[in-house]
């Protein structure tokens, strides 16, 4: 085989492997898109539990499955979605999605109905300017 005919083969077989993991891969758009719906569904209830739920989701979509905070025993909405949007995102997305998740652990963290609010509502700008 020729050099030239090695190359294009495996210039080939790249673009079918890229093609591949484009289709299957992450789209953060819409894990920010969740993320968001969640944090102001955060914003929007009626007690604490609700509050933490929706709060518990966000982290689920910012950390994704094997991230740290992830809570298997709560809904992952952001799930076929990606990896997580922190670890989808680009390096210049990275700070404010960190800062979006330790608002949200913030309010899971609290027992106060108005503060977990407050976090939620922090939350909730945070994930918009990652947009």
């Amino acid at each position: 085989m020729t050099p030239i005919r090695s190359a294009m083969i495996s210039l080939t077989v790249a673009g079918i492997l890229l093609t591949g993991a484009t289709a299957q891969g992450a789209d953060l758009s819409k894990e920010l898109g969740t993320a968001i719906t969640h944090a102001g569904l955060a914003v929007g209830s009626a007690d604490l539990k609700l509050v933490q739920t929706h709060l518990h989701h966000v982290v689920n979509c910012l950390v994704g499955p094997g991230g740290n905070g992830f809570d298997a025993s709560q809904a992952n909405p952001c799930k076929d979605q990606g990896s997580g949007a922190i670890p989808d995102a680009p390096p210049d997305k990275t700070k404010v999605l960190q800062t979006a998740l330790t608002s949200a652990q913030e309010g899971l963290a609290t027992t106060n109905f108005d503060k977990a609010k407050e976090k939620a509502t922090e939350t909730q700008a945070a994930l918009k300017r990652a947009q």
